[in-house]
């Protein structure tokens, strides 16, 4: 379907706006046309395991051109990697023999395991498959292979020859407080490139990495504007090189020079970035006025997005290592429920993901808005985004149980049994294969996730001294349970029935009698004494959960006097 050809009564949602906005940027760059291929381009430097907080850079690029493709207009998403960036920093848990590489490239960097190529390599592995997990599709560029295939050569040149044009539009921005932090894996945006440098050469926008060690570590001394030749001594091998620009590839541009370089050698017509990005003095803002008079090109279409944290954990750094990953997330989290959690806010609005208690209310509102967008008449904005969430144009629907039994429940059977895929299965009455992935997710949850202080302890014999301790009331229900304790849990309403309604009997009341406040005490003082016997605990999953999960033949020898 054609822009504008909607239909009015079509929910809208960021996605539509953003949407908009690119194809409007697209039409007016291309002289009042869409081009043949509208392009929505990502990048990000894998300097490290590769957050939650990145894997907003990837989805918000991937909505808007699902949404754009979904028009029936040709689009790709084109991601670059990169991977010629410098290593910046050694993280934890690393050898520190590592910080003989800080100053080459990621690509350059070895893989600490030895099971990769490069540092780069290693960290763009689980990512890949996590974005195939997810459904996302996309071009990718590797920076180090373009950059040292000279593909760049025509626009570097350029830059270094309008260099002065760039200097008085960097040294406009440098009299205000810049915002933007130091990018992965890049230095300061208009870098000096070494102590003792001319003012000129101090702000050059091209930076080679040392012919003898490869590092970035080098101060120029001198550039030829006739024969292109940059010379420069390494501050920490110490030789002294000269790197002809023209015919030799052995460094890169700047970042705030690369970036509005790559709008144009792209066609970029949209890309986000963090909000940092987008204030005085940050990559945007400065990129918007080099990107024309350098390059002749156009900034493309900018949302600015905010940061993702973990609950509990300060914000996220992909080079300081520790932090969640989208694959980390996919160990818990249905494909389409990690997509869910970006896809119905606004980039601009900051969140957190809780792999805690959060878990299961998640669970639940995802649950719960599925039922709402199987009934047509109430498809809105929420439904809109479930349905982004659902499915793509390259993976269609995404994996989700055919038996949809509550995570909450799955996860509670699977505390019991031990994380047991077969008896949860059993306890529910579903088949393991018509559970998953749920089911995997739901017991990896349990394992990994919660704190074996809150795991759930069954008893293996029964409470001996609390048996023979029992008050009359006690007594009394323990009694009316036991005698009327069904053969098979299979029917959970029946056995929920019960185990609320004994009470009710002791009082003289009957099982669809609405509770007394009387009733209502009891109930607690029961329920709270099923849990001691059962598993020494006064509190812990459902009733009628936990008796499924155990089955008759316990219950009965763990609450028989």
């Amino acid at each position: 379907m054609a822009r504008g050809q909607q239909n009015q009564q079509e929910p809208s949602d960021w996605v539509t706006r953003t949407a908009d906005l690119a194809l409007r940027h697209a039409e007016q760059v291309n002289g009042g046309t869409l081009p043949d291929l509208v392009t929505c381009a990502s990048g990000i430097s894998p300097s490290g395991p590769i957050h939650l907080g990145n894997l907003r850079e990837f989805l918000t690029v991937h909505f808007v051109a699902e949404e754009i493709r979904r028009r029936g207009i040709n689009v790709r998403h084109l991601h670059s990697w990169d991977d010629y960036d410098r290593f910046r920093k050694v993280p934890a848990g690393v050898d520190t023999a590592w910080n003989e590489h800080i100053g080459r490239p990621l690509s350059a960097v070895p893989d600490p395991t030895g099971e990769f190529a490069s540092w780069a390599e290693r960290y763009k592995a689980p990512l890949r498959a996590a974005l195939a997990d997810l459904g996302c599709d996309m071009v990718e560029v590797n920076q180090t292979e373009m950059y040292r295939a000279g593909t760049y050569r025509e626009q570097i040149l350029t830059a270094i020859r309008k260099r002065g044009e760039i200097e008085t539009v960097m040294s406009r921005f440098r009299t205000k407080k810049a915002a933007d932090p130091v990018e992965e894996g890049e230095s300061t945006a208009e870098e000096d490139t070494g102590h003792g440098a001319s003012e000129d050469l101090a702000r050059f926008p091209y930076k080679p990495y040392c012919r003898g060690c490869g590092r970035d570590t080098v101060t120029l001394t001198s550039y030829d504007d006739e024969t292109t030749d940059l010379a420069y001594t390494c501050d920490v091998c110490g030789d002294s090189f000269v790197t002809n620009v023209a015919t030799q590839d052995e460094g890169k541009l700047v970042w705030k020079v690369d970036w509005p370089m790559r709008w144009t050698f792209e066609g970029v017509h949209f890309e986000p970035g963090g909000v940092d990005h987008a204030t005085p003095g940050s990559s945007y803002t400065v990129g918007k006025e080099i990107v024309g008079p350098i390059f002749g090109g156009t900034a493309p279409s900018f949302v600015g997005y905010s940061f993702v944290g973990v609950a509990g954990m300060p914000k996220m750094s992909s080079s300081k290592g520790g932090v969640p990953t989208a694959a980390e997330a996919l160990r818990i989290l249905e494909a389409p429920i990690l997509r869910w959690l970006y896809v119905r806010r606004q980039p601009k609005q900051a969140f957190n993901v809780d792999f805690g208690q959060e878990v299961l209310r998640l669970y639940d509102e995802w649950d719960a808005l599925t039922k709402k967008a199987a009934v047509p008449e109430k498809r809105d904005a929420a439904v809109l985004a479930w349905e982004r969430a659902s499915a793509t144009s390259s993976a269609g629907t995404l994996p989700t149980p055919a038996v949809v039994v509550p995570f909450r429940m799955l996860s509670s059977v699977a505390d019991v049994t031990a994380g047991s895929r077969e008896i949860t299965a059993r306890t529910v009455g579903a088949s393991e294969a018509d559970l998953e992935p749920r089911l995997t997710k739901a017991a990896t949850w349990i394992e990994s996730y919660v704190d074996p202080e809150d795991r759930t302890t069954v008893r293996e014999t029964a409470d001996a001294a609390r048996l023979a301790g029992l008050n009359e009331d006690e007594e009394l229900w323990l009694r009316q349970l036991l005698d009327r304790l069904p053969d098979s849990f299979a029917d959970t309403d029946e056995l929920t029935t019960l185990i609320y309604g004994v009470p009710k009997l002791a009082r003289g009341l009957a099982l669809e009698d609405a509770p007394t406040d009387e009733v209502k005490a009891d109930q607690k003082a029961f329920f709270k004494l099923l849990y001691e016997l059962l598993v020494a605990a006064e509190r812990g999953p459902r009733l009628p959960t936990l008796f499924a999960a155990l089955g008759p033949e316990k219950v009965r020898a763990l609450l028989t006097p």
